[in-house]
């Protein structure tokens, strides 16, 4: 992916950084020598140099960043670093990269996000001169951004006070690609897209999250373009989200909701340019009468389903499927009929193209590693083709294209081996190192799994774990998170122990995450019921949070779709998916929600698997050999003894 590399001056060693009495220790606030950092600080150098790929399991307390951080300022590279998500990566950028410009003053890092979350000043200029803004808030809420738009710099919508997270104002002037025209563009010199890849190309760290990461790599293998400048070595934090979101971007969705945007931007966009098109105007009604009997012809049940029955479903609807086709067609026909047309509208017409064609490979398309199915979301209807195995994939569109890549996470392992997550992603060589974290889980952490509950697919499972939630909470004085692996489980214990319970109880759903985490922390004794939104990326150090109670082993549904489909593969081609899948994926969502308890050396706290399958089946031993050292008991008298010494 190109090379920008520059030949580094001799270093010293990296104990004069990491050391007991090194640059940290004299200039970081909280420093702890944490003997893990340095090694990983020492792994990562050699990758580096040595041009290999990397694995490190860093443990919670660790301090990974700086651990990779320090190794890629030294080694003269262009590198990009990729994190799971959009906190960890403004972390990187607003504090572990000014704290570090103390010993490395020529740092030039830019941030950078996906591109709906920058303003299109073109969009904001043409929505003046629309009378289509409804309401005094959003009235007010457009005049905060005009005026915001003069003095910003980055033009990320992080930066507007108040901004609600799905802004209907924010998503029609937004920089997505979709309606982007580029260098045609009037406002292209002042374009914050352009301003960013600008940035980017200038700097030597560019910090992205995967979703960015994804997308800019799905661009270069079709050889449209790029989003990131070349670079030569890549780390991707929360590298355990991977498979997830690779399977994403290799994948196609089409929805009712992209074809109402298409005919939503259609109109706007004859409008603004003052094109009288009656012909185009009907095209774009027909395509909307077509996809509403289209869309009508999926079951009103929420959820994701398999889309096993396309041939029937086209058979059955065959004048309903190839009228939509051919309205996609007509709509793409009469807007390149445009004479003297603006570049948009090329635009429109190639988004009519990519709609169609995108129908046609979700419901004709044959591809064996490809599974198919259907989603109903509230008012939203989407069809997806999502692949079913990426390891293939990213071994040649990734690991062989590039000399290093680190994937680093504190939940890597399974069993003490890489041997999982090599296999799911495609990597064939490279170092690996697991980091032992410098936390003493035997006094600090208690492990409780109570053995009376009866198996969590029992029909009096809820009542029963709803008293058992109720009593641990107690011991604890509330202060916990309570996370379920289904959405309705998590209500149904919520409202039995409602009624038990005086505590402050909060309620995924009833509010934004952050707003819930915020209240969370500042709310005395107060409990949080949630799902696995909350299971990773969440950081609440101290008393505040003294339990981690989860309801059942977290083993994705087997029942949905993209996972039946990678059981059924694996079944076929003569391996055991429940060992080789299942079982190592749950184990490390199961990292990932005990890890939200233990985060510095003065926490305590009580973890509870209310699942009994993890003492009492056979595979429950690779749950408890992937787990730190934890003190464990079966009996809640030694909880509440553990929790008077809190």
């Amino acid at each position: 992916m190109g090379s920008t590399s520059t030949k580094p001056a001799e270093k010293p060693p990296l104990e004069h950084i990491f050391g007991p009495h090194g640059w940290l220790a004299r200039h970081h606030p909280n420093y702890e020598y944490r003997r893990g950092q340095l090694e990983m600080a020492e792994a990562v150098e050699a990758a580096l140099g040595n041009r290999h790929h990397l694995i490190v399991e860093a443990g919670t307390g660790t301090g990974k960043t700086l651990a990779y951080l320090v190794p890629i300022l030294r080694s003269g590279q262009r590198v990009v670093i990729s994190t799971g998500t959009k906190n960890l990566q403004e972390q990187v950028f607003f504090k572990d990269i000014p704290f570090l410009k103390k010993l490395f003053p020529e740092i030039r890092a830019t941030l950078m996000k996906g591109r709906q979350n920058y303003l299109c000043r073109q969009k904001l200029y043409d929505l003046e001169k629309q009378p289509v803004l409804s309401g005094m808030e959003e009235v007010d809420l457009y005049a905060q951004i005009r005026a915001w738009e003069k003095r910003t710099e980055t033009g990320d919508r992080a930066e507007v006070a108040n901004l609600p997270d799905a802004s209907e104002l924010w998503s029609r002037i937004d920089a997505r690609s979709e309606s982007c025209t580029g260098q045609k563009c009037q406002q292209f010199e002042k374009c914050f897209i352009t301003w960013m890849h600008q940035r980017a190309a200038e700097s030597d760290i560019i910090i992205v999250n995967h979703y960015l990461f994804f997308a800019d790599l799905a661009l270069r293998q079709m050889e449209f373009a790029s989003l990131l400048p070349d670079y030569t070595a890549l780390v991707m934090d929360e590298a355990h989200q991977i498979e997830d979101v690779a399977t994403q971007y290799f994948g196609l969705q089409v929805s009712n909701y992209r074809v109402e945007e298409l005919a939503r931007d259609t109109e706007a966009t004859l409008r603004v340019k003052s094109i009288r098109s009656a012909e185009s105007l009907a095209a774009v009604a027909e395509m909307r009468r077509r996809a509403e009997q289209f869309f009508e012809l999926f079951p009103a049940r929420e959820g994701r389903t398999a889309f096993d029955n396309r041939d029937k479903l086209l058979e059955a609807n065959p004048g309903t499927y190839s009228s939509l086709l051919n309205a996609f067609v007509r709509l793409e026909t009469e807007l390149l009929r445009l004479k003297d047309r603006p570049e948009e509208i090329n635009n429109l017409a190639r988004r009519a193209e990519e709609l169609r064609k995108g129908f046609e490979f979700v419901l004709e398309s044959k591809e064996r590693n490809f599974v198919f199915w259907w989603e109903r979301r509230g008012r939203g209807v989407f069809l997806e083709a999502s692949p079913i195995d990426v390891s293939a994939l990213l071994r040649a569109r990734l690991f062989e294209k590039m000399d290093t890549v680190v994937l680093t996470s504190a939940t890597l392992a399974v069993g003490g081996t890489f041997d999982f997550l090599k296999r799911r992603l495609g990597l064939q060589s490279g170092k690996e190192k697991i980091v032992d974290s410098h936390f003493d889980f035997a006094r600090q952490a208690l492990l409780y799994t109570p053995l009376h509950l009866p198996d969590p697919r029992q029909p009096d499972f809820a009542r029963m774990a709803a008293e058992e939630v109720v009593q641990i909470l107690k011991a604890t004085r509330g202060r916990a998170f309570v996370l379920f692996t289904s959405h309705q489980q998590m209500r149904d214990v919520h409202e039995r122990v409602r009624r038990r319970l005086r505590y402050p109880l909060l309620l995924q759903g009833t509010a934004p995450r952050t707003a819930l985490l915020d209240r969370f922390r500042s709310t005395p004794h107060a409990v949080l019921f949630a799902t696995s939104s909350f299971w990773q990326g969440v950081d609440v150090q101290g008393q505040q949070l003294s339990a981690v109670i989860i309801d059942r082993l977290p083993f994705a549904v087997p029942s949905d779709p993209v996972v039946a489909a990678r059981i059924r593969m694996i079944n076929e081609d003569g391996g055991n998916a429940f060992a080789e899948y299942q079982t190592p994926e749950a184990v490390i969502a199961l990292k990932q929600g005990f890890g939200r308890l233990i985060r510095s050396e003065a926490d305590r706290g009580v973890l509870a698997i209310l699942d009994h399958r993890i003492v009492r089946m056979p595979y429950g031993r690779a749950f408890f050999d992937s787990l730190p050292g934890y003190r464990r008991t079966e009996r809640l008298e030694d909880v509440k003894a553990f929790m008077r010494e809190c």
